[in-house]
């Protein structure tokens, strides 16, 4: 596996290997990589002919008081974990490659970005359609190869990509998960032993939600109100939201169906855990 820190010789690489005709994947991550991540680097290899894989610590989408500055960094550990896979090549580039000094341009989100996250965290996809459409830049791949864990990220860039007439197809895997529910997260390490117990309440929280649509329940309000009770009943006050909403728009709806998806996103101890879960 070869890793390459400037934009020039990325670049160049996927360049070279498409105009020899092979099918380019790309998987963009933060570093801090699980099995998650490897999911998304397995089914680029199983996809495509040569797979690229990003690290790259995006300050642009985080907030002024957000874990910016701790958030988990070891690439030496992430290399060890990518050796083992069909991984041609790791772009880690330093932050100056990507934002040069009086960086100043930055890519307004689809409007799929304004519900939830983009309302807690309001700067957040403006910095992740920026990164992801440089990067896109960067490495013009065939595919580029996302998880289902961040629902609402994945249709950001689905609609920048479609609405921005990209030349690359976008494909979401679904969420990996410990064998007690727990979706994989980077974040998950900030946990102590008591938090990585009461997370598990996000899980059971959306799974009760949509068993009981398939039981015949679809009033939203009666659903999200149980999951808010039993996120409550699990000690987890800090709710930023826990909802049903329509899958492709995430707009409010009345009635569920199959086209709906349970969205959570609350605090753990300090830690602010998302998930979701698709109604069909």
């Amino acid at each position: 596996m070869e890793v390459i820190t400037t934009k020039h010789e990325i670049r160049r690489l996927v360049w070279d290997a498409r105009c020899g005709g092979r099918r380019v994947g790309v998987v963009p991550t933060m570093g801090a990589l699980h099995e998650g991540h490897l999911s998304l680097v397995q089914a680029s290899a199983a996809a495509c002919d040569m797979t690229i894989v990003t690290i790259f610590v995006n300050p642009t989408q985080f907030g002024p008081h957000e874990d910016f500055a701790k958030y988990p960094r070891d690439l030496a550990a992430d290399v060890a974990q990518l050796v083992p896979h069909k991984v041609d090549a790791l772009f880690a580039p330093p932050l100056d490659e990507i934002y040069r000094p009086g960086h100043s341009t930055f890519v307004d989100p689809p409007a799929v970005a304004e519900p939830l996250e983009g309302a807690f965290r309001p700067t957040h996809f403006r910095g992740v359609a920026t990164i992801v459409l440089k990067l896109f830049q960067l490495i013009p791949a065939d595919v580029a190869f996302f998880g289902q864990k961040d629902y609402q990220q994945s249709l950001v860039i689905r609609h920048m990509v479609e609405q921005l007439d990209l030349s690359i197809a976008i494909q979401v895997c679904p969420t990996i998960r410990e064998p007690d529910g727990l979706a994989l997260s980077s974040r998950n390490v900030y946990l102590n032993t008591a938090e990585r117990q009461q997370a598990l309440a996000l899980y059971r929280a959306l799974r009760k939600c949509v068993e009981q649509y398939r039981q015949g329940c679809s009033r939203v309000a009666e659903l999200q109100g149980n999951m808010h009770s039993l996120l409550l009943e699990a000690g987890i006050a800090g709710i930023d939201y826990a909802v049903v909403v329509d899958r492709n728009s995430l707009q409010p709806i009345d009635s569920a169906n199959d086209d709906s998806v349970a969205l959570i996103a609350a605090r753990v101890g300090k830690t602010r855990l998302i998930d979701n879960l698709l109604f069909s």
